[in-house]
């Protein structure tokens, strides 16, 4: 049985800005000798250790996927003009709304909503945020998915729980959208490209939708397929939530939204460019070659397009499962995850930028971890990087006036801020610096960097001078996440050596 590489499940972390997680079907460029030659076409490369010790099919730990019981089929509105009149009968709905149950507040005829004492998050006014984004689905709610995974010391629990039921109601188109959309890219006999076609998708989120497929040389693969319209109204979706969230005044203070939305904007315009995932699949491919800790999907190029992926389903589990097995198995699952983490940022200087636990699968059988989802990638200049594993390091040494010197140089302070901000800034790096530094085992299941930083929080949103730099929104998003994730799964680890075995070679500029 093959598990898909799809999995929609969200994570909160430890101390990001933002995180949003779609349907995750992603792939490395497998050679291909000839276009018209489906002997070779299909066919993976046979000659890495890796790949062989890969293709074991597992007989135990693995788990289907599905859609959710709530998923319903609904067209994608693709048109721009079709999107603003959804969102336009949505933002009239809420105010009206609001005013409807500010007034029942009033004379008593209202209780308390499971949300917030807010009139705007009314459980009306909730039901149509959710039906409205699930029907429209986009930009709009992926930057929503990506406010609500960030740590609920920053973001309401309110709007966070809003995007969770958005995204466990995630719709999935009718058949003839989906079969427009796959004529349009790979042509009107696209079904003679595959053996197997099931119409009915597995999975479902807010860029796209996943189908399971055979190949004509029996290959099992995973087909997603972008939604409709969505790469065309990134700017009008999210500039549409925004006005949403300003006017609702439900987000603190101190958040720099706007700067966030730049940065989502960007994101989204690569993880929407399939080719571009492609490229990036092959890269971390290339430089992961004869690390057999790792392993990367094939895909299929000639049934891939800019906006369908095709990939071989992969097997394993997604980590949030590792959470039930024994405790070497999710030690070394977490030292995985974090040895990569590292040598990403300060070996290879090129990162995959989304920690969802679902964008890792772990094969029991091979012991590696499969890597997903290469559209949120992303190269960090070096001279960055220099100076931020020097943070990290004089975190671990616990020296505060080296701290506070770099994050100015970086620019996550201008040197001016008060003196409480600038030294909640410190400690929360050193809260993040600490299980670097003792050589010992580091015990996550009774970190208490979480706590730490929470307390810090409304210091840091009242008194910020600037937004962050714009590396660390999806630099922190990755860190934190594999913190998050080390957390979950209760790993007692060193994870002293192993940012000392990469600090001690790095290479600096």
């Amino acid at each position: 049985m093959f598990k898909s590489c799809c999995r929609c499940n969200f994570v909160k972390i430890i101390n990001s800005n933002y995180l949003l997680h779609g349907p995750n079907i992603y792939y490395s460029t497998v050679e291909i000798a000839s276009e018209n030659n489906n002997s070779s076409i299909d066919k993976p490369k046979p000659d890495i250790k890796a790949r062989v010790r890969a293709k074991k099919k597992p007989t135990t730990d693995v788990i289907s996927q599905k859609l959710s019981d709530k998923s319903k089929e609904r067209a994608v509105p693709s048109s721009r003009v079709s999107r603003m009149l959804n969102y336009g009968g949505l933002v009239a709905g809420l105010g009206l709304g609001a005013l409807s149950e500010s007034l029942r507040k009033q004379i008593g005829l209202s209780a308390a909503n499971t949300y917030s004492d807010s009139s705007f998050l009314s459980e009306a006014n909730i039901e149509r945020i959710v039906s409205t984004l699930c029907k429209v689905r986009g930009a709009a709610l992926k930057f929503g998915q990506m406010l609500s995974i960030q740590d609920n010391n920053f973001i309401p629990k309110e709007v966070q729980q809003l995007f969770d039921r958005v995204r466990a109601n995630a719709d999935f188109m009718p058949q003839w959208q989906t079969e427009r959309l796959l004529s349009s890219e790979l042509g009107n006999d696209w079904k003679s490209l595959f053996k197997e076609f099931n119409m009915m998708p597995f999975a479902a989120a807010s860029i796209g939708q996943v189908h399971q497929a055979v190949t004509l040389n029996n290959i099992p693969v995973a087909v997603k397929i972008q939604y409709p319209g969505v790469a065309e109204s990134i700017d009008s979706d999210i500039d549409t939530l925004l006005s949403i969230l300003n006017f609702s005044k439900i987000l603190p203070e101190g958040l720099f939204l706007e700067q966030a939305a730049d940065v989502a904007r960007r994101e989204l315009s690569w993880e929407v460019d399939y080719k571009r995932e492609a490229q990036s699949s092959a890269k971390f491919k290339e430089l992961l070659d004869g690390d057999d800790d790792y392993f990367i999907a094939d895909c299929f190029p000639h049934l891939s397009t800019k906006r369908i992926l095709t990939t071989e389903l992969l097997q394993g589990v997604p980590l949030d499962e590792v959470a039930f097995m024994d405790q070497n198995t999710r030690n070394r699952v977490s030292i995985m995850v974090l040895r990569l983490c590292l040598r990403e940022l300060f070996e290879f200087n090129y990162m995959q930028t989304d920690p969802n636990w679902s964008n890792f699968f772990y094969n029991k059988e091979t012991d590696q971890l499969c890597l997903l989802d290469f559209g949120a990638s992303r190269a960090y200049n070096k001279s960055f990087v220099d100076v931020y594993i020097k943070v990290i390091d004089g975190a671990a040494r616990y020296d505060t006036r080296v701290v506070e010197s770099l994050l100015t140089k970086l620019g996550f302070q201008t040197g001016f801020e008060s003196k409480a901000l600038i030294s909640a800034n410190v400690e929360a790096v050193m809260a993040l610096g600490k299980p670097f530094a003792n050589d010992e085992v580091f015990d996550f299941s009774k970190q208490d960097i979480t706590y730490k930083i929470k307390e810090l929080i409304p210091t840091m949103l009242r008194h910020r001078l600037t937004s962050p730099p714009e590396e660390s929104y999806s630099l922190h998003r990755k860190l934190s996440g594999a913190f998050l994730l080390c957390t979950k799964l209760n790993a007692k680890i060193n994870c002293y050596n192993i940012f000392r075995d990469i600090y001690d070679s790095y290479n600096f500029k």
